[in-house]
């Protein structure tokens, strides 16, 4: 988005934000596998996310959508501790995995990215072979013990991202030379080896054609069975399709959070009705 069309979108839509409506919150505790209280994030003296509340199910798929630039994808790196490779961010408020706060000094990034995967916009598997590719998080963080182990657990997460079938003749090759929405599938493989418990995607999809879209939907919805998924993307129709709650965010804030035939239908907010029916974004 040009500045100049954000410009004019704050100033039409600037809608002033009190509280979001709508459902942040998750009725039972039990079922509530991330949450965020008053999450901000900083770049430098740059706000980008204000007072985030938001719970994320245990088992769901949430989208997160908005304009660009409105801090989904900020929130959810913030989800896995990603923006700490980000010099001049800082992160406040509670944010929480299993009740645990993530942002404690006695946790460890790197097991928790473990715990908390992420899939980017643009696939990048390693240069290394697919199989090398699925067992590296493994042998990083030394979750088997012998090859036979390492082969059943890389022909396990190929299969559950729904690749195996494809490349089980050519494990040894590089998984760069793999089409792009089987580099995104390697690429989840690879993330499923580690056995995370949330997966987050960044929009995971807007390098793929209609048919590799396609595939990576279906397997989303497959994987939600045992993973909680947070997936921002830029297609409202996407969200749709395979979310079962949507939250919309608006410069940096989370205005509206819901059942997503609900959003989609019957948004509760203004803001959230001018997003959706194409008035800007």
């Amino acid at each position: 988005m040009s500045t100049e069309i954000a410009d004019k979108n704050r100033d039409e839509f600037d809608i002033e934000i009190l509280n979001t409506v709508g459902k942040p919150f998750i009725d039972k505790p039990e079922d509530i596998k991330m949450a965020t209280r008053d999450c901000d994030v900083f770049y430098g003296d740059k706000q980008a996310i204000f007072g985030v509340d938001l719970d994320i199910g245990k088992n769901e798929i949430i989208a997160m959508i908005g304009p660009s630039g409105c801090g989904k994808s900020t929130y959810l790196r913030a989800l896995n501790r990603m923006n700490d490779t980000i010099e001049i961010c800082r992160v406040s408020g509670s944010l929480t995995l299993d009740g645990q706060d993530i942002y404690s000094k006695k946790q460890d990034p790197v097991l928790l990215r473990a715990r908390v995967g992420m899939v980017f916009q643009k696939p990048n598997p390693f240069p290394k072979s697919i199989y090398d590719n699925v067992a590296y998080g493994a042998r990083l963080h030394g979750l088997v013990s012998n090859k036979a182990d390492l082969d059943d657990l890389v022909e396990a997460s190929l299969t559950k991202a729904g690749l195996f079938k494809e490349v089980k003749d050519n494990l040894q090759k590089p998984g760069t030379g793999l089409s792009g929405g089987q580099q995104q599938r390697l690429c989840i493989a690879r993330t499923i080896a580690v056995d995370p418990e949330v997966i987050l995607m960044d929009e995971p999809t807007s390098a793929l054609d209609p048919i590799a879209t396609a595939i990576i939907e279906e397997l989303m919805d497959e994987l939600r069975h045992n993973y909680t998924i947070a997936i921002v993307t830029h297609s409202m129709q996407q969200a749709a399709r395979i979310s079962q709650r949507t939250a919309y965010f608006h410069l940096g804030k989370l205005v509206e959070v819901n059942a997503t035939n609900d959003v989609f239908t019957n948004p509760e907010h203004q803001l959230t009705e001018n997003y959706i029916t194409g008035r800007f974004g």
